[in-house]
């Protein structure tokens, strides 16, 4: 199938999902993961109206963003290494993996270097793989206390990644947590102001985590087969 034909389906599935927990499809956003792919397919992504598109690697990212002379809006949505920071900084609107202060106290310091604030999400491993990264779910309120004493970071919401089941009904207390530590850190008044995004939700259980509030969806494989 075509990548139109492709997201012509995402996009019915995501109509579906938000008329069963009776949300608006415009609150729920596309990522389009273009890790595995070219600067012709990224194209082919912006041109079909796309406008996010999500990178976990800085060498594959950086020559597509030039190429493509910035369009779009880019995510950073693997681990990011400090020493890359100064990399991405500028270009990449928002990164997905903020999950330890180390990095924090890079990213604010390169941001001052810049004069410009930098929106990120923590991430959270709820599910506490091994083989995941993130902020262990106990520890996340301090954790965004600390982060909140840095000028140039902007938080905007929480991130996690479930683990690959067939049942995909199994991710559903995962995507449950996430929303619900957002919402403990709203009601707790931790940061002066709210935060609204949740990033959740890949090719294999977006659906489920729309129904619990995803805001950003990151789809790869589903749309670039």
């Amino acid at each position: 199938m075509s990548l139109e034909a492709n997201l012509a389906l995402i996009k019915e599935r995501i109509k579906r999902s938000c008329i069963k927990s009776n949300r608006n499809q415009n609150d729920v956003k596309i990522i389009a993961v273009t890790k595995y792919v070219d600067v012709d397919q990224t194209k082919e992504v912006l041109d079909l109206g796309l406008e996010h598109l999500g990178e976990n690697r800085v060498q594959n990212a950086l020559p597509k963003y030039e190429k493509l002379q910035g369009r779009g809006f880019w995510h950073f949505i693997g681990r990011l290494q400090s020493k890359k920071v100064k990399q991405i900084l500028g270009k990449f609107d928002y990164i997905h993996s903020l999950d330890r202060l180390s990095l924090a106290e890079e990213i604010d310091k390169r941001a001052k270097q810049l004069g410009i604030k930098v929106k990120c999400f923590v991430q959270v491993n709820i599910s506490k793989e091994e083989t995941k990264t993130g902020v262990e779910p106990e520890n996340l309120l301090d954790f965004i206390k600390e982060v909140s004493k840095f000028d140039s970071i902007q938080l905007v919401g929480l991130m996690t990644m479930a683990p690959y089941v067939e049942d995909k009904e199994l991710t559903r207390p995962i995507f449950r947590k996430l929303r619900e530590l957002l919402e403990q850190i709203n009601d707790q008044n931790i940061l002066d102001y709210k935060l609204t995004e949740l990033s959740m939700g890949m090719s294999n259980d977006f659906e489920v985590a729309i129904e619990e509030g995803a805001t950003f969806i990151r789809i790869g494989s589903l749309l670039l087969k």
